[in-house]
């Protein structure tokens, strides 16, 4: 008997099990594909690979071979470090056939405890013609790296959003269809806006309240777009609308609570099966591979009898478009509904002598401050290197420092990071009005 069963290598499990096997305990891991889940293979990596490397009349080709480079690289990383951890791989898709048992490959296996992280899935709603050739998730659009004349996007999600920007920087003609009112409506409404108008001028069509009906043989996707129903016509069409917990099948004789497919957990991580706990995608909240490694981290812990070092929240979200977006903890449209008194600063940085090297495109960093104790409740970012910038200000929110707390350091010019210092001035002045 194993004392920790993992279901799932993406960056939560193998997290879990690596911190379990380096505290002693057998660990095996189930991972019918490969190591490292979505985010490594199908997602994240290949992605911002990909969006450093686009552009006018690229090389397909390179930028494929590049891509494969990079995820082969840190693929082969953290197989060593699962193999150094001595955690016992195991290439079959699993099934959990009970409190302590999981059945894979034709064998049974037992363990004191069972983590299912087994992340998502690109989602596909009920629209007919979703199935023809030519229609991909971002699964195979990845694998399928080439020159695109035209491309519809269902989705102005964050995958919808980056993958726009990969074919839209190499010449590809570019729609994206948002059911929503606006695109990356789960973030800030000005990060929204920005980001339109920059994909506008990028060359990207963008139809929001756009709702598709069909798809049609030869790639005409119908849609109602302001009371009218319109016609598009791709030789691609992406389904970027969500994903989905990958828990169908998972279980076989045992029924953990579940809503929607999401397993639900206490705080601990544990389902309604004692033995059994649960992390990332698959428990629901943001779909984000460090959440999922934070919530490994702590699951871990809890399961080693001993108090989390990691944190799992406040959750940063990032969006690798030019400029780049993120965001953590409360928004002020976040504090008006909750009836929390606040103060806002807002750096815009056309003076910001970094952003002017990098090209100069319209940027902002706002911050948000409890009006009554000046602790920072949230950032939201629109400029370059954003998704490092947010970093200190995770920390700051996770830590409660307040406005004068952040004007302690001295930041270096010239960078990035000097907004924070005019954004928290700009803050604390509206703080002592």
């Amino acid at each position: 008997m194993y004392d920790l069963l993992v279901l799932g290598g993406g960056p939560g499990g193998a997290a879990a099990a690596r911190r379990a096997a380096q505290a002693g305990k057998s660990v095996a891991l189930f991972e019918p594909r490969a190591i490292g889940g979505t985010c490594l293979n199908r997602g994240c990596i290949p992605t911002k690979a990909l969006l450093h490397g686009a552009g006018p009349g690229c090389d397909f080709a390179a930028l494929a071979a590049e891509k494969a480079r990079v995820v082969d690289t840190l693929r082969t990383g953290m197989e060593r470090q699962l193999a150094s951890a001595k955690v016992t791989l195991i290439p079959h898709p699993a099934t959990v056939t009970g409190a302590h048992t999981v059945a894979a490959g034709g064998v049974r296996y037992e363990g004191e405890a069972i983590l299912a992280a087994v992340g998502s899935v690109p989602a596909r709603p009920p629209i007919p013609g979703l199935d023809l050739p030519g229609v991909v998730t971002s699964d195979e659009l990845l694998e399928d790296l080439r020159p695109r004349e035209r491309m519809i996007i269902l989705g102005g999600g964050v995958i919808g959003v980056e993958l726009a920007c990969v074919w839209a920087a190499a010449g590809c003609r570019v729609t994206i269809l948002e059911a929503l009112e606006r695109i990356l409506a789960n973030l800030d409404r000005e990060l929204s806006q920005s980001l339109t108008l920059q994909l506008k001028r990028d060359g990207v069509e963008l139809l929001t309240g756009a709702h598709v009906t069909r798809i049609s043989p030869g790639l005409t996707v119908h849609f109602t777009h302001k009371g009218a129903e319109q016609t598009a016509q791709a030789e691609t069409v992406l389904a970027a609308m969500g994903r989905v917990p990958a828990t169908a099948g998972l279980f076989a004789g045992v029924e953990p609570a579940m809503e929607r497919g999401f397993l639900q957990v206490n705080e601990r991580f544990q389902t309604s099966i004692p033995s059994l706990y649960a992390i990332g995608d698959a428990i629901g909240g943001a779909m984000l591979a460090h959440k999922a490694e934070a919530e490994g981290c702590a699951a871990a812990d809890l399961l080693l009898g001993r108090a989390p070092v990691r944190g799992v929240s406040p959750v940063p979200a990032c969006v690798y478009t030019d400029p780049e977006i993120a965001q953590v903890g409360l928004t002020a449209d976040d504090c008006k509904a909750r009836g929390i008194p606040f103060a806002a600063g807002k750096c815009v940085m056309g003076g910001n002598g970094r952003t002017l090297i990098a090209g100069g495109k319209r940027a902002f960093l706002k911050l948000v401050f409890h009006a009554q104790t000046h602790a920072l409740l949230g950032a939201c970012l629109y400029c370059c290197r954003a998704t490092d910038l947010i970093s200190e200000l995770t920390l700051a929110v996770t830590l409660g420092l307040t406005a004068e707390q952040l004007l302690r350091p001295v930041r270096p010019h010239p960078t990035f990071s000097e907004a924070v210092t005019e954004a928290v001035e700009a803050g604390l002045a509206a703080l002592t009005r």
